[in-house]
C-alpha cells in the first residue's frame, strides 16, 4: 500500500539532518493505513474530512527523468472526482524539499480537474504529485493520469517481452495470464517470447491454455537446452530482432510479480527519449513488498565491481519512509546498467551492439549496460516501473556453483572494459577473495574460481563452446568437496564437540583496526599449515550460523557445521592443510599468469567481443544445441 497511497498528513519533505535517520526526520511512524479506502486499481473512496497523498513511488511523476532524457517540456495531470474536494499539486526539488504548485476545489462540479505543469526546472531531480482532501462529504477519485503531448508524426513503439524460464512453469503461466489480462498493455504488446530451458515444460503446465487464449497470436514458446540466463535472453533478443516488427524487447525474469502498468510506462517513456535508450525497472522484495532492493546500479571502475549507485541506499523500506519523506530519492540517479529482472532494450541498440554476452549467468546484464554506454547509449532506471523478486539476501551465490560464473565473468568484463592498467584493484581483490574462502574452509568455491581463471586464460573461444556443458562440469567438481555437501537433517552429522575451548572463553569478533586485521590474517594463515586435530575429523568443533560464517571466525577452527544461506540444511567444513596449500599455490600462479598476460588477453577479448555477441555466433550456438524456432503456444512448441 505505501507504494500507491500515502496516508501520512505530513506535507513537506523534511531535510535530512546529520545525526538523524530518515525515519526520525520524517516522523512517519504515526500514519494509519486505510486499504479500505481503495475501490480498485484506478479508484479511491475518501471519507469526509480525510486527506491522502498520491506522492508515492507508483503515482508521483518523475519529472527529472523526463527532463533529462526527453524533449517533453510539459505534463498534464487530469483528475476525475465525484464530491467536494480540494486537489493540491506539489513539486519537489533535488534536495528533497516540497513546494506547493497549485490547487483547485471541485465543489459540485463533475468535470475533470486539469493542471498543465512545466517540466523546466528539474535538472538534478524532483517529482510532481498531488494530494486529495475531502470536505464535508465523501469523495470518490474515479481516475487520475499523467499525460504528455505527442509531437507531430508520433507513433508508439511496439513491444516484445522475452521471458527466460527454467523449471518454473507455474510462475510463467501465471505471469503470461497477467499480461493477457492487461487491457492497457495489449495494444502495444506485439509478442511474448518464452524461452523454456527446463525439463518441466511450460506448454504442459495447467493454465497455460488460458494464458495462451488471453494473449492469442502474441505468445510464442521456444524450447532449448539450458544455456542460462544469457542464453535464454539472447534467444529472446534474436527472435525479436529477426522478426523485425518490434521497436523494443523487454527482458523479464520468470519468477517475478509484475505491475503491468510499469511495463507500459517503460515502453511509453522509451517512445519519447531523444535517442534510443535502455529503460529498466526497479526490483522490490517479493517477501516485503514495500522494500526496494536498490534505486540504481553502478560499476565501480577501479575495483570493477557492481552495486548501488552513488547517493542511493539499499533495502529502502517505503513503509517506514515514503517518497515524500525520503530526501535522497528526489535526486535523479544516473546508472551504468539495469538488472535483467525487468529491462527494456530498443532493437536498434541490439542491431548496433549485439546480443548478450555468452556467459550462462552473472554479469551479462552489467556488461550489456557498460557495452551500451561505450557505444553512446544511455540506461535509465525509471521510477514507477518495477517488479517484485526474491531478494539477494536470501542466498549467497558466491560460494555455490555460481562462484565459477561470478569469477570468470567479472574477469572477462574487466579485461574488456577496465580503464586502469591491469584492471586496477580487481586482481588484488580476486586474490583476497580466494584467501578468505581458504580460511573459511570453502575449498569448493576456490576450486571453481581457479577453474574460471584457467578458462579465462584459454581465450574467448571457450565462451560459446562451453556455454551448454560447463554447468555440469561445475556441479560435478563442487560435489566432490565436503563443504558443498548439504544435509537437511543435522542428525546426519556427528555431535558438535570441541576438545580445546575458545581463547579466554570468548567468541571471535571483527578486528577493530586495520593493523589488528592484518595481524589476525597472518596468524590465521599460519594456523592453516598446522596439523588438523584428530578429534576435529571425527566431530565438528562448532555449529556456525550462515550469517556468522566469516573468515575470522572459521579460520580458528579445524572443522565446523555451517548452515546454508537459505537455511535448508548444513554442511561440514573440514580444514585440510594440504588442500589449502595446493589451492593457494594454484591461485597465486594463475593470478600471476593473468597479470603478466593482461594486455594480450585484454586485446583478445576486446577484439572478439563483436563476434561472440553477434547474431551469427548465437545462431550457430542455438543450432549446434539442436534447438528449433518456436511456434504459437496454441499449436505446441
Amino acid at each position: 500500500m505505501p507504494l500507491y497511497v500515502d496516508f501520512n498528513n505530513l506535507q513537506r519533505v523534511p531535510e535530512h539532518k546529520p545525526g538523524t535517520t530518515e525515519v526520525d526526520a520524517a516522523a512517519s511512524g504515526g500514519a494509519d493505513v486505510h486499504p479500505d479506502y481503495v475501490v480498485d486499481r484506478r479508484s479511491l473512496s475518501l471519507p469526509a474530512h480525510e486527506r491522502v497523498s498520491l506522492g508515492t513511488y507508483f503515482n508521483a511523476f518523475p519529472a527529472s527523468y523526463w527532463q533529462a532524457h526527453t524533449s517533453v517540456r510539459t505534463v498534464r495531470l487530469t483528475v476525475e472526482l465525484e464530491g467536494d474536494a480540494t486537489v493540491v499539486v506539489y513539486r519537489s526539488t533535488s534536495r528533497g524539499t516540497a513546494n506547493r504548485v497549485s490547487s483547485t476545489r471541485t465543489g459540485s462540479r463533475s468535470a475533470p480537474v486539469v493542471f498543465d505543469l512545466p517540466i523546466a526546472s528539474f535538472g538534478d531531480g524532483g517529482w510532481y504529485w498531488f494530494d486529495l482532501a475531502a470536505h464535508s462529504g465523501a469523495v470518490l477519485l474515479t481516475s487520475a493520469e499523467w499525460s504528455v503531448p505527442e509531437p507531430d508524426g508520433f507513433q508508439a513503439g511496439k513491444l516484445s517481452i522475452a521471458v527466460t524460464t527454467f523449471n518454473r512453469p507455474d510462475y510463467c503461466a501465471r505471469n503470461l495470464k497477467a499480461l493477457g489480462a492487461s487491457p492497457d498493455l495489449l495494444p502495444v504488446l506485439h509478442r511474448v517470447i518464452v524461452t523454456d530451458q527446463g525439463t518441466q515444460k511450460v506448454r504442459e503446465e495447467a493454465g497455460i491454455d488460458d494464458a495462451a487464449e488471453s494473449l492469442g497470436h502474441r505468445l510464442e514458446i521456444v524450447e532449448q537446452a539450458n544455456l542460462g540466463g544469457s542464453g535464454g535472453f539472447a534467444r529472446g533478443m534474436l527472435e525479436t530482432v529477426e522478426d523485425g516488427q518490434s521497436t523494443y524487447v523487454m527482458l523479464l525474469d520468470d519468477d517475478v510479480e509484475m505491475e503491468t502498468e510499469g511495463i507500459l510506462r517503460a515502453a511509453q517513456f522509451a517512445d519519447f527519449t531523444r535517442n534510443p535508450t535502455i529503460v529498466g525497472g526497479h526490483m522490490f522484495n517479493l517477501f516485503e513488498r514495500a522494500v526496494m532492493h536498490n534505486f540504481g546500479e553502478a560499476v565501480q571502475p577501479y575495483r570493477f565491481s557492481y552495486g548501488g549507485a552513488e547517493n542511493t541506499r539499499e533495502g529502502h523500506d517505503f513503509g517506514s519512509s515514503n517518497l515524500r519523506t525520503t530526501p535522497w530519492m528526489h535526486r535523479r540517479v544516473d546508472v551504468d546498467y539495469n538488472g535483467w529482472w525487468m529491462c527494456l532494450i530498443p532493437t536498434e541498440i541490439i542491431r548496433q551492439i549485439g546480443l548478450a554476452l555468452p556467459v550462462f549467468i552473472k554479469w551479462d546484464d552489467v556488461e550489456y549496460g557498460i557495452r551500451a554506454k561505450a557505444h553512446g547509449f544511455t540506461t535509465v532506471s525509471l521510477p514507477g516501473a518495477a517488479v517484485w523478486h526474491m531478494p539477494w539476501t536470501e542466498k549467497d551465490d558466491t560460494i555455490d556453483w555460481q562462484a565459477y560464473y561470478h569469477q570468470r565473468n567479472r574477469w572477462v568484463a574487466t579485461l574488456i572494459y577496465s580503464p586502469y592498467k591491469r584492471g586496477g584493484r580487481m586482481p588484488k581483490e580476486s586474490l583476497g577473495v580466494d584467501a578468505r574462502h581458504l580460511l573459511s574452509m570453502q575449498y569448493s568455491a576456490v576450486e571453481l574460481r581457479l577453474q574460471a581463471l584457467e578458462d579465462v586464460l584459454s581465450g574467448p573461444e571457450h565462451l560459446h563452446r562451453t556455454i551448454g556443458t560447463k554447468l555440469g562440469e561445475v556441479r560435478a567438481t563442487r560435489a566432490s568437496f565436503d563443504d558443498a555437501r548439504v544435509s537437511k537433517d543435522l542428525a546426519d552429522f556427528p555431535a558438535v564437540k570441541r576438545s580445546k575451548p575458545p581463547h579466554k572463553g570468548k567468541s571471535p569478533a571483527p578486528a577493530r583496526s586495520r593493523s589488528a586485521a592484518v595481524a589476525r590474517l597472518i596468524a590465521s594463515a599460519a594456523y592453516q599449515v598446522r596439523p588438523v586435530s584428530v578429534a576435529a575429523t571425527q566431530n565438528p568443533e562448532a555449529h556456525v550460523a550462515a550469517v556468522d560464517a566469516r573468515w575470522w571466525r572459521l579460520a580458528q577452527l579445524d572443522s565446523a557445521l555451517v548452515t546454508s544461506s537459505d537455511g535448508t540444511g548444513a554442511s561440514w567444513h573440514k580444514r585440510d592443510a594440504q588442500k589449502a596449500r595446493e589451492l593457494a599455490l594454484r591461485s597465486a600462479d594463475l593470478h600471476r599468469r593473468l597479470y603478466l598476460r593482461w594486455d594480450e588477453l585484454a586485446e583478445q577479448y576486446r577484439a572478439a567481443l563483436p563476434d561472440f555477441t553477434s547474431q551469427h555466433a548465437w545462431r550457430q550456438t542455438f543450432e549446434l544445441d539442436g534447438t528449433a524456432h518456436g511456434t504459437d503456444a496454441g499449436t505446441g512448441a
